[in-house]
């Protein structure tokens, strides 16, 4: 336990404000597309430290049924995703489903709470919710939490040691970035644009190079169904577990081999992921084997125009997906590509191994400094 730091609650630091959203984008396309940042809690629980990267933007009609926060703010999640945060770097607007803290600079710095619902809160947050039919966190519940908090030139302090290794985090983030955007313009030089190694002496007949196949996606790499794996069921383990969005737990056993290609069936329709490990892929997604995998299917994937065709239930449906055309190169072709994306992967797998460990040494030391076992 702290034995030095007065309790405080949230409001006391600074303040405290749910965000604004009077309509959902289905809704009210005029409210959408416009210059101001809307952050989603999925946002904020994808994000490291800080908020860079969000999906959806405001109009002006946006924004003036919402409200702009400044760059600074701290951004809470009260549903969906219970008790994420992350720090605007940039001024947005975000929906009711966010609470935002501005921090009073004379008594609370914005990194040190952050680190503070990550070491100590989340758990209790959680508290509140169980047995809910949907998980939600309500600001007067929020507001009624007392935790430890040191003076602000300690928090600093504290914050300044954890915030380093965040930000090799994101520098390694953005690394990643830019390997995976040279990988997908390496494909689009060679199989959209058709300047790939030796096109100066290859006949083209009908956008088709000599040597190569117009086949379906089907005959190249035939779509599996993920299995369901419920969260009450998963027992953390090594190996992730993937939905539509990406990764959203582990589990201790894997359904499938790696290296093999996920795609979004339910959700986030054709969403298109690379598994360098073995992984259970949910129901909501279909998954390419281990047999059937390269870096020219995967690429492929991400240059295919996958959209809803079942009506009652909206999805993606297996037999248009196995309808849609690839053009398959000749075998040199595509092992010079593998070779060269193959190197590429490679350097994107370490970084990301680097980032696992460096967050699995920022959060041990955040445990220890928050509960007094480490001395700033």
């Amino acid at each position: 336990m702290i034995v030095d730091w007065p309790n405080r609650t949230l409001d006391q630091l600074g303040l405290v404000s749910r965000g604004r959203s009077r309509h959902r984008p289905r809704d009210a396309a005029h409210l959408y597309g416009g210059p101001y940042p809307f952050i989603q809690t999925g946002d904020v629980k994808h994000s490291n430290l800080y908020i860079t990267d969000y999906d959806q933007t405001y109009s002006e009609a946006g924004l003036a049924q919402s409200r702009l926060w400044k760059a600074g703010t701290l951004c809470i999640t009260i549903a969906a995703n219970i008790a994420d945060t992350a720090i605007l770097a940039i001024d947005a607007c975000f929906p009711d489903s966010i609470i935002g803290f501005l921090p009073d600079e004379e008594k609370a710095d914005a990194r040190f709470v952050k680190y503070l619902f990550d070491a100590l809160l989340q758990k209790r947050f959680k508290q509140f919710t169980q047995g809910a039919a949907q998980d939600n966190l309500s600001q007067s519940k929020l507001l009624s939490l007392e935790f430890p908090v040191p003076h602000v030139s300690k928090q600093r302090e504290i914050a300044d040691i954890l915030s380093t290794y965040d930000d090799l985090i994101e520098n390694n983030r953005r690394r990643i970035e830019l390997l995976e955007q040279s990988a997908r313009l390496l494909y689009k030089e060679w199989f959209v644009h058709l300047r790939f190694p030796g096109h100066e002496h290859t006949t083209i007949t009908n956008g088709i190079p000599e040597g190569w196949e117009n086949k379906t996606l089907e005959d190249v790499a035939p779509l599996h169904y993920g299995k369901a794996l419920k969260k009450d069921d998963r027992i953390p383990g090594d190996f992730p577990v993937y939905g539509s969005s990406g990764i959203v737990g582990t589990h201790k056993k894997a359904l499938v081999t790696a290296p093999a290609i996920v795609v979004g069936r339910k959700g986030n329709v054709g969403s298109i992921f690379r598994c360098p490990k073995d992984f259970h892929p949910i129901d909501t997604v279909y998954f390419i084997k281990t047999e059937d995998y390269s870096s020219h299917v995967l690429y492929a994937l991400e240059n295919i125009k996958f959209i809803n065709t079942d009506v009652a239930v909206p999805g993606l449906n297996r037999d248009f997906a196995h309808s849609r055309k690839l053009l398959v190169p000749s075998s040199t072709l595509r092992s010079l590509f593998e070779e060269q994306a193959s190197t590429i992967h490679c350097q994107i797998d370490s970084l990301t191994l680097q980032n696992e460990k460096l967050a699995d040494a920022r959060d041990l030391l955040l445990t220890r400094l928050m509960n007094g076992e480490i001395a700033v």
